[in-house]
């Protein structure tokens, strides 16, 4: 069978037609990701006799009347940060290549109970620190589109998966652009959620206070109805947010989103833009007027603050979070002579370049004397910009700005240059310093490498921005 252009609703209907079974979709899959993923490297590992397992279970369910449900058989890839129960999770760092999960993530036990099947575990930045996919200690992913060209990151096993076909959907992790930025560079759609909208349990922990899960799909509608399943307050993450999207999440209506207004942030287009990057996103105004949705320039005056305020608070979060890490309670352990020498080695060894600037650099901005001079000024300024965007909702109902300043660049182009690599999220990161939702969305009737435009939306109004998208891709299918 051709798995090609296969969305969840066409899986769906094929699957109570019953035109094929949840176990022939699966081998396909497997098959295709043997043929394809040695030259663009998505998988850092597969979980195939789980995955055939798991669609037998959905085979037998459809055959005793019981389902499927929306969900159910539908081929995933998960980002190796989420844990699956006696699943390798090495979120890509050489200081867990042992380390099995003894429990499931919140986002895995639903989409269990939901019935999705999980094909394996996608490469990453190591810890999610990276925008290139570069950093993971086992491999570096190809750009589907071109494979001298990186897929983004840090979640850019996840959205080569779904690019190149070898995933239907794929789940990732966004600090600060690390789900939209790949998306925008490889083509597909890349939902970040409202911070609390969606429960962490389970996933290691970047920067506690900026991270959230979402999906990476083909179109729109299928983010919608991945965060329809994952979205709901969670016992276990205290962060996590009682809340209940309703049925315009999935069925928006045109006289409801013409009633929309979108605000373009004249901050979001200045030098360094890419004239292309620019020019698309110029289109993708006209074609939202052809809606009849209203557009409105805005400001967010406190943008230009985003990247040094991200990179102190971030930081800050990453040195508190990986000082579990210390090869004892779990993961890789080198041979030592002495307790000292062992915490030593097992850093030193475990963790690669990136994270370990990241560590340094947040340790310094948390250390006596510096505490206030960094940390508390960037909790300040972290404030002026959710501010900013309290202030714009005020006149608009969405902000619509470019995803990254340039389309996806070539393999080892910025990897010597930190501050340059750091730039690709300049657009991404002031959505999770203000907690607010964002969705990445492919720019259409382009030619060459994929281009995405990213819709920002108020606090738990996923639906906004998703109905937006909606009828946007409409606008060329």
């Amino acid at each position: 069978m051709d798995i090609k252009g296969l969305t969840i609703k066409k899986i769906h209907h094929g699957l109570v037609k019953k035109e094929f079974s949840s176990k022939e979709l699966t081998s396909e899959f497997f098959d295709f990701i043997k043929k394809e993923d040695g030259k663009i490297n998505a998988f850092l590992s597969l979980a195939e006799n789980r995955a055939m397992k798991q669609s037998e279970l959905v085979d037998k369910n459809i055959a005793d009347g019981k389902g499927p449900g929306i969900l159910g058989g539908i081929p995933m890839a998960i980002k190796d940060n989420i844990l699956i129960e006696g699943l390798h999770c090495t979120a890509a760092s050489k200081i867990l290549k042992d380390y099995k999960a003894s429990y499931n993530a919140t986002v895995i036990n639903k989409l269990n109970d939901a019935g999705a099947i999980f094909l394996g575990k996608t490469n990453m930045d190591e810890f999610a620190m990276g925008s290139s996919t570069e950093n993971s200690a086992f491999k570096i992913t190809h750009n589907p589109h071109d494979l001298e060209r990186v897929p983004g990151g840090s979640s850019g096993g996840s959205a080569a998966a779904v690019a190149s076909e070898m995933a239907i959907a794929a789940l990732g992790s966004d600090t600060g652009g690390s789900i939209r930025q790949p998306a925008a560079l490889c083509g597909t759609v890349g939902l970040k959620p409202t911070y609390g909208a969606v429960s962490r349990y389970g996933v290691m922990a970047m920067a506690s206070s900026l991270d959230q899960i979402g999906p990476f799909t083909k179109n729109v509608e299928d983010a919608a109805l991945l965060l329809k399943t994952l979205s709901g307050q969670d016992i276990m993450d205290a962060t996590s947010a009682p809340v209940k999207f309703g049925d315009d999440l999935l069925n928006p209506k045109i006289e409801d989103i013409k009633k929309l207004k979108v605000g373009i942030p004249e901050e979001y287009f200045v030098e360094g833009l890419d004239k292309n990057v620019a020019d698309k996103i110029n289109e993708v105004v006209k074609d939202l007027e052809k809606l009849g949705i209203k557009t409105k320039k805005i400001s967010l005056p406190h943008t230009k603050y985003a990247l040094s305020c991200y990179y102190i608070i971030m930081p800050a979060e990453v040195s508190a979070n990986l000082s579990r890490f210390d090869g004892i309670r779990y993961g890789h352990r080198e041979k030592a002579d002495n307790l000292i020498d062992l915490y030593k080695k097992n850093r030193e060894l475990g963790f690669g370049p990136e994270s370990k600037r990241r560590i340094l650099l947040g340790t310094f901005v948390l250390s006596s004397g510096y505490y206030d001079a960094y940390y508390g000024r960037a909790q300040k300024v972290r404030a002026l910009i959710k501010q900013d965007f309290d202030e714009a909702f005020k006149d608009v109902d969405v902000i619509l700005t470019p995803v990254t300043p340039t389309p996806a660049f070539k393999i080892g182009e910025k990897a010597d240059d930190p501050l340059a690599m750091y730039l690709s999220d300049i657009f991404t990161i002031p959505v999770n310093l203000a907690g607010v939702p964002a969705v990445s969305i492919p720019v259409k009737n382009n030619k060459g490498l994929p281009i995405g435009f990213q819709l920002i939306g108020k606090h738990f109004r996923e639906a906004d921005i998703l109905g937006i998208g909606q009828f946007y891709e409409k606008l060329y299918n």
